[in-house]
């Protein structure tokens, strides 16, 4: 049998033109860099960063036992090519994906910080009615959720940020059928409803999940979350369908999860009839799976090595 309660939301992959300047980004809101692949012969690289600070939920954890992980893949040759763009997922037609979201201590003093190093804004705290988030933009303009840990009113005073303390807390998509996908996470991949907030005016509701992780503070301290927004009315248009970024307009991947015994969980999923986008079996990488969610958005399987080590 596998176990669920050992599952980490690991990662999510976005493609992007500069790796150097991503990374310099995400670095700047204190992320590190904590593995790297080359496929010199396929022509690509992947980055891995994470939180790795004393303060950190999994500091020095190997990286498939974590939650909370960045992929960033890099073409080689597009940083050099002035016609590539990635599809951030949040204009048409490579609507899906919408954003990342980093949790910070001092929500006003991260973003001051950010905008006087000169990154760009989709939102800044002081626009529009919610004055307690703000939406960053990364080199490739995909979004950034930047959240508090801490009652924006109380630290709208305090000029200080600790990026030791942040937190890549949750990765949004876009779903057509809230019901379908809350069945799915839940049901097959065992993660657990853990808040929804009801928008009815603005037709839409936002579901939080995700899998165990020790004793956070608040939702905000956490890593490894899944938003799903439902846009009401989605699921009764026979002809509606969301971009899953792989497909052009490219951007957005895939997120991944790490199990504690790859063979068993494929097993499962079989099982349960998922749909596939490659089995173990298929083709030469032997070691990871892709699910397909029920919007065609790609989940990779991988393999947690310490549990794979402790099995042996």
């Amino acid at each position: 049998m596998t176990d669920i309660s050992k599952y980490r939301f690991n990662h999510s992959m976005l493609r992007v033109k500069d790796p150097q300047a991503s990374i310099k980004y995400y670095e700047f809101l204190g992320m590190k860099q904590i593995n790297q692949m080359d496929f010199p012969d396929n022509k690509f690289s992947l980055y891995f960063l994470a939180y790795d600070d004393k303060n950190s939920a999994s500091t020095g954890a190997h990286w498939t036992d974590r939650q909370g992980i960045l992929e960033l893949t890099h073409n080689h040759g597009s940083e050099n090519d002035p016609n590539f763009k990635v599809a951030n997922g949040n204009s048409d037609p490579g609507k899906g994906f919408g954003h990342l979201c980093v949790a910070v201590d001092n929500i006003q003093a991260a973003c001051t910080r950010l905008e006087e190093a000169g990154y760009k804004f989709q939102k800044k705290l002081s626009d529009g009615r919610m004055r307690h988030i703000a939406f960053a933009l990364d080199p490739d303009n995909y979004w950034v959720e930047i959240i508090g840990q801490n009652d924006s009113e109380k630290t709208k005073d305090v000029k200080e940020t600790d990026t030791g303390s942040y937190r890549f807390n949750h990765t949004m998509i876009r779903v057509k059928d809230a019901e379908e996908s809350l069945k799915f996470y839940q049901e097959t991949m065992g993660m657990t409803l853990i808040r929804t907030n009801e928008n009815p005016d603005n037709k839409f509701n936002l579901y939080f999940l995700g899998y165990p992780e020790g004793s956070p503070a608040t939702q905000a301290h956490r890593e490894g979350l899944l938003e799903l927004t439902w846009n009401y009315g989605t699921e009764k248009d026979p002809n509606f369908k969301y971009h899953d970024g792989n497909a052009e307009p490219q951007g957005f991947g895939h997120i991944a999860v790490s199990v504690d015994d790859i063979d068993k969980a494929c097993a499962r999923f079989e099982e349960k009839g998922v749909s596939w986008k490659k089995r173990l079996t298929d083709g030469r990488m032997k070691e990871v799976a892709f699910v397909l969610d029920p919007d065609g958005y790609w989940i990779e399987i991988i393999q947690n090595q310490r549990l794979k080590k402790s099995n042996l």
